[in-house]
């Protein structure tokens, strides 16, 4: 079995549940997926590193440093730099925070992020790309070139398009369709 399976059968056990569930976004929807349950994982963490590590390589998007909107890019981004910290471009990572701190320098961006870097977006979960655009606005304010979104999960619900629209190439390494195909019986009920 490949990563990339083992990992849509980690989001399918552990992340996706089927209810009446209100979004992030405001949506509603039928199917929750909560990706903090496989990327806070010991294993899952240690699928999610080198396999998306790997995907940013393949995309030729030459980032030296990765990160996202707190808190559903943290794990991923922090994995990633792990994976990537023994091959000859270890990439930093670093956290964009949802609103500047009113104390301390008042970063809104932590970590080893310098102005001028070449970074890939990382998301957990997209709907409708909001998240994954405000840490593009932020990094972008901040000097950054943002080469692209890296994402856990596409929801398939229009934010790999809203994302597309402003001019960035989107990668998932799960869609949502992929996941419920996954799911054990008794979760679709």
């Amino acid at each position: 079995m490949s990563d990339h399976d083992r990992l849509l059968i980690l989001l399918a056990e552990r992340s996706a549940r089927r209810g009446h569930f209100t979004l992030a976004s405001g949506r509603q929807s039928t199917l929750y997926i909560d990706a903090r349950l496989t990327t806070m994982s010991p294993d899952g963490l240690a699928l999610i590193g080198p396999l998306a590590l790997t995907v940013l390589r393949q995309a030729s998007w030459n980032v030296s440093a990765i990160g996202g909107l707190t808190l559903g890019a943290d794990p991923m981004s922090y994995a990633i730099s792990y994976a990537s910290a023994s091959t000859e471009q270890p990439l930093r990572a670093f956290t964009v925070r949802k609103e500047a701190k009113a104390h301390g320098t008042g970063k809104l961006i932590e970590g080893p992020f310098h102005e001028g870097d070449r970074v890939a977006v990382i998301e957990d979960v997209i709907t409708t790309g909001g998240s994954a655009l405000r840490a593009v606005d932020a990094i972008q304010a901040a000097g950054g070139i943002v080469a692209g979104v890296l994402a856990l999960v596409d929801r398939e619900e229009g934010g790999r398009e809203a994302i597309l629209a402003a001019g960035l190439p989107v990668i998932a390494l799960a869609l949502a369709s992929d996941i419920i195909a996954h799911l054990p019986i008794s979760a679709e009920s």
